[in-house]
C-alpha cells in the first residue's frame, strides 16, 4: 500500500466510518448549529439524531465549514507520517468554502503537496470520487494521476434531486427568491441539479411521482447508450421512498448496480426532510 499519497474529504461525502478506515480516507467534518450548540456532523451528531432534532427545533439549524486550522493540523500530521502528496476532495465550492479552506491550508504546510479536486456536487456523487481516489492511492497511483482520473469521471457523473419544501434552500441562500416564489405558487416539485457547481432547477413538474419518473427516465437515457452504471438513491429521512426508487431501478435496469445513501445533517439542513435524489456514474 502506498502511504506517500493520502486522500482527504469532508463529512458531506457521507462515507461510512468503516469504509473510511478500510481505505485510509481522512475526513474533516462540517458543522451544524442548533441555537447555541454546534455539532461536528458524522462525529457529534448522527443523521438520525439530526432529523429527530429538526422535528422539534424552535428555529432551523445553520451550517458552517471546517476551520482552516482543522486542515492545517491534518496536513501537518500527514506530512510527519511520511505522506508526500494529499488529494483533497470536497463538496462544490459554489455552496461551501470548504474546498478553498483546504487549498489555503495546503499553502501553509511545508513538505507536502496538496492537490485539490472540487467535485461541484455533494453527498454520494462526491463519495464516488473519494472512493476511486482512495483505491488508486492504495494501489500506488500518484496524486496527479488520481486527479486526472477524477476529472475524466466527471463526464459520466449525473445527480438529480427533488425537495419536499423549497424554503430550506431559499433560506440557506442556495435558491433565488424568484425561483422560490414560482415554485410555491404553482405547488411544483422542481427537479434540481448541480450546474457548474451551483444548485439550479433542471425541470419543473407538478408531483413527486412525476419528478421521480422523470429522473429515472434521465438514467435510462444514459443506460441506453451502453455500459454498466453504479447508481445511488439518496434520501433525507425518507428510507421508504428510497427503497421504492431502488426497487424500481432494479426491476428496470439490468446493468445498473443501485445502493442507498443519505443526505446527512449539513446537506439535510438545506434540503429538508423528505427529499430524494438519484446519482449515477458509468463504470469502466
Amino acid at each position: 500500500m502506498n502511504k506517500s499519497v493520502a486522500v482527504v474529504t469532508d463529512s458531506t461525502a457521507y462515507i461510512p466510518k468503516d469504509i473510511r478506515n478500510e481505505l485510509s480516507i481522512e475526513m474533516v467534518p462540517l458543522n451544524v448549529v442548533f441555537g447555541e450548540k454546534s455539532y461536528q456532523e458524522e462525529i457529534d451528531l448522527t443523521t438520525d439524531q439530526f432529523y429527530e432534532e429538526m422535528k422539534t427545533a424552535e428555529q432551523l439549524p445553520t451550517t458552517s465549514q471546517p476551520a482552516i486550522g482543522d486542515f492545517v493540523t491534518l496536513f501537518e500530521r500527514l506530512a510527519k507520517e511520511g505522506c508526500k502528496q494529499v488529494v483533497t476532495i470536497h463538496l462544490s465550492s459554489k455552496i461551501s468554502g470548504t474546498f478553498q479552506s483546504a487549498m489555503s491550508a495546503g499553502e501553509m504546510v511545508e513538505d507536502i503537496e496538496v492537490l485539490g479536486f472540487d467535485t461541484e456536487v455533494s453527498c454520494a456523487p462526491q463519495g464516488y470520487y473519494v472512493l476511486e481516489a482512495a483505491k488508486m492511492a492504495n494501489a500506488g497511483a500518484d496524486g496527479h494521476a488520481i486527479i486526472e482520473k477524477l476529472i475524466s469521471l466527471k463526464e459520466t457523473s449525473k445527480a438529480y434531486f427533488m425537495v419536499d419544501d423549497l424554503n430550506h434552500l431559499h433560506r440557506g441562500g442556495r435558491l433565488s427568491g424568484a425561483q422560490l416564489l414560482v415554485g410555491n405558487l404553482l405547488k411544483i416539485k422542481p427537479i434540481l441539479h448541480f450546474e457548474e457547481g451551483s444548485i439550479v432547477p433542471f425541470e419543473k413538474v407538478r408531483t413527486e411521482k412525476k419528478a421521480l419518473s422523470r429522473i429515472v427516465q434521465l438514467l435510462e437515457e444514459d443506460v441506453n447508450k451502453g455500459g454498466s452504471f453504479i447508481a445511488t438513491v439518496i434520501h433525507a429521512d425518507n428510507l421508504e421512498g428510497a427503497k421504492q426508487l431502488q426497487a424500481t431501478i432494479n426491476e428496470r435496469f439490468e446493468h445498473v448496480t443501485v445502493n442507498i445513501s443519505y443526505f446527512g445533517p449539513v446537506i439535510g439542513t438545506h434540503l429538508g426532510a423528505g427529499s430524494l435524489g438519484l446519482s449515477w456514474q458509468k463504470q469502466n
